[in-house]
């Protein structure tokens, strides 16, 4: 199969200090064959310069790599990144659904504005090529199958369901799709779309379940579970993510979207309990805590078309998940550093009330 993008390529990362595009750096850099990447991150709350220094370490690795602090919303910063670059991930975002309910204008800010922006450079590169002055650039926007809004049992979404986003975070994405495409039919851009299912792993930031949960209970602290748990997620392990998103940037097909699936079906109280037996805690940490407004019930994907073209993951999330818990175990430094700056005033504003209006939860039931 040939590749769009192949070795050596000049790659614009943005969001890549953050949980996934730190993996996706990581990955790409990590296949030594020449690959250059440049990493433009706002270093926000779940931006972490940490998360690079694996890369930054490596003598050959940071000779291929360099970081650049800004906003994917200024111009003047993106158009000069990206006049050098033979291709965009655009994985910044905002990212937490909460987060969103809170503070909605920031997500607008990065997901729609901040992909304008992008795109509006990307598009003064394709005139340029198209003069003959350079290659096209590729664009490759990230997305979530939080687009899809609420799934009932037993149906899949399919690339081509309509988008019925039900939080702030997930209109945001939705629009800058929309833009995405726009951008691809009017203009003629080379762009792809991936959507990824709830992420897990090392390097996420505690305000998401799977992190929160396990590094309260690493520290005796209550876990706060959402009504009766019982929402459903597709669980895909954060090198499966970073590895769909490579597959799809160097085969995609120009114009499409792709499903990056982790088919591992599992209802929230089940995570959780998992969770308490590979920290050694039991039920009555738990606390049912009331529902966050417009909660979606069932997130489901089919992942087959882009199965059809050669990928599927491949960390099963029996090994994932123990491996996630063992990696937060060993990185107390790190989850300190997260839990800083404004961490302990959002903890306290997003479930401070709930946490006192919580009950226990019976672990059998």
């Amino acid at each position: 199969m040939s590749e769009r993008v192949g070795p050596g390529a000049r790659l614009l990362v943005t969001g890549g200090a953050g949980f996934i595009g730190s993996e996706l750096v990581r990955q790409l850099l990590a296949r030594r064959d020449g690959t250059r990447v440049t990493v433009l991150d706002k270093l926000t709350y779940a931006g972490n310069r940490a998360n690079l220094a694996a890369v930054e370490e490596d003598p050959e690795q940071a000779d291929r790599f360099a970081f650049v602090r800004g906003d994917i919303a200024d111009a003047s910063l993106v158009e000069p990144l990206i006049a050098e670059a033979d291709a965009v991930l655009n994985v910044a975002a905002e990212t937490h659904v909460d987060r969103s309910i809170l503070d909605p204008e920031a997500f607008l800010r990065t997901g729609v504005i901040g992909v304008h922006v992008l795109l509006e450079a990307v598009r003064r590169e394709h005139e340029r090529a198209g003069r003959g002055d350079r290659l096209p650039v590729r664009f490759l926007q990230v997305s979530t199958d939080e687009v899809y809004g609420d799934i009932e049992a037993p149906r899949r979404s399919v690339e081509a369901d309509p988008l019925a986003p039900r939080s702030p975070y997930a209109a945001a994405k939705a629009a800058g799709e929309l833009l995405v495409r726009a951008y691809g039919t009017t203009y003629g851009l080379d762009a792809v779309i991936t959507r990824g299912s709830n992420t897990y792993g090392p390097h996420q930031h505690p305000e998401k379940l799977i992190p929160l949960f396990t590094t309260n209970a690493l520290e005796g602290e209550p876990l706060p579970m959402y009504g009766d748990g019982m929402q459903v997620r597709d669980w895909l392990h954060v090198g499966d993510h970073a590895s769909g998103i490579d597959f799809v940037l160097r085969h995609g097909e120009s114009g499409e979207a792709y499903n990056i699936a982790g088919d591992h079906l599992l209802p929230n109280r089940e995570v959780i309990g998992l969770l308490l037996a590979a920290t050694g805690r039991d039920w009555s940490i738990v606390r049912t805590v009331p529902d966050r407004p417009g909660h979606d019930r069932r997130y489901a994907m089919d992942g087959s078309k882009l199965a059809a073209l050669g990928w599927r993951p491949s960390v099963p999330f029996a090994d994932g998940l123990p491996a996630t818990v063992a990696w937060y175990r060993d990185h107390p430094d790190w989850i300190a550093s997260a839990k800083s700056g404004d961490w302990d005033a959002y903890y306290a504003r997003q479930y401070g009330d709930r946490l006192a209006a919580g009950r226990a939860v019976d672990g059998t039931a």
